[in-house]
């Protein structure tokens, strides 16, 4: 059971860092996972009056605020168009729609769980985020940070720009956490692979033996897949086994590569 022995909708994002400086303080988001939670919280920080629920547009940038919800962002057609439907093809097996209608950007990204669509597709993105404290930064190193720092996560940038971009994931059945997420993007012919659900956090891949150089075909897919799966590192759930996941890692980055290239 989740206890909670204080409750501040905050007015600015000064009062909620200095709240969330106390261990035992909790910046709510969403409250979907934290609900499932057996703890006790002293002061439950909710960020609603803060105006970050909306998707900003600029030149260069999509600004996410923190708060935004995962069905906005599932159908958010200037996103959807710059990723050519990866979007919400990310977002539409979590779990239903009532629940994407509640979950947040921030609450996801913060968490960096393990079976995280979304941090897989921003991570193949380029996206960056904004720390009410230690500023903006890439996704890639926000995810190398401690998980017990006490800082606002405000912001998430999503960078415009014509790059090509597949999303694919492995479930169990529909609507279940996945067993395997698989993002993959290309910008000025470099190609970026992100592995997810390993069942560890979301890692990024470069094809660092430039297998992809000379163009994807069906051979160098599957060796661009088959070197992804040794590099990367897998571990066993009660969805999945290591060895399963390898197996579908090869065959889902070769599918994505393919279906890129084909799109393209």
């Amino acid at each position: 059971m989740l206890k909670i022995k204080n409750y501040v909708r905050v007015q600015s994002l000064e009062e909620a860092y200095d709240l969330c400086q106390k261990k035992n303080n909790v910046v709510l988001g969403g409250m979907l996972w934290l609900k499932m939670q057996r703890r006790s919280i002293g002061t439950a920080i909710d960020l609603s009056d803060l105006g970050l629920d909306q998707i900003e547009e600029d030149g260069d940038f999509y600004r996410l605020g923190a708060m935004v919800s995962l069905r906005t962002l599932e159908r958010h057609h200037g996103l959807n168009k710059l990723t050519q439907g990866a979007m919400e093809e990310s977002l539409r097996h979590i779990v239903g729609v009532q629940f994407r209608n509640l979950a947040t950007v921030g609450g996801s990204l913060w968490g960096r769980f393990g079976f995280s669509d979304v941090l897989t597709l921003l991570l193949a993105l380029d996206a960056q985020v904004e720390l009410y404290h230690a500023g903006r930064m890439s996704l890639e190193a926000f995810t190398q940070l401690p998980r017990q720092q006490h800082d606002i996560l405000t912001h998430v940038l999503i960078p415009k720009g014509v790059r090509q971009v597949v999303y694919q994931s492995q479930r169990n059945i529909s609507t279940d956490f996945p067993t395997l997420t698989c993002a993959l993007s290309k910008k000025d012919g470099e190609y970026t692979c992100v592995i997810g659900a390993r069942p560890q956090m979301a890692q990024v891949y470069r094809d660092e033996k430039g297998l992809l150089s000379g163009g994807v075909t069906e051979e160098t897919a599957r060796a661009f897949g088959e070197d992804v799966a040794q590099r990367a590192k897998f571990g066993s759930s009660l969805r999945a086994g290591e060895d399963y996941r390898r197996e579908i890692c090869t065959v889902l980055v070769r599918r994505g590569l393919l279906a890129m290239e084909k799109e393209g």
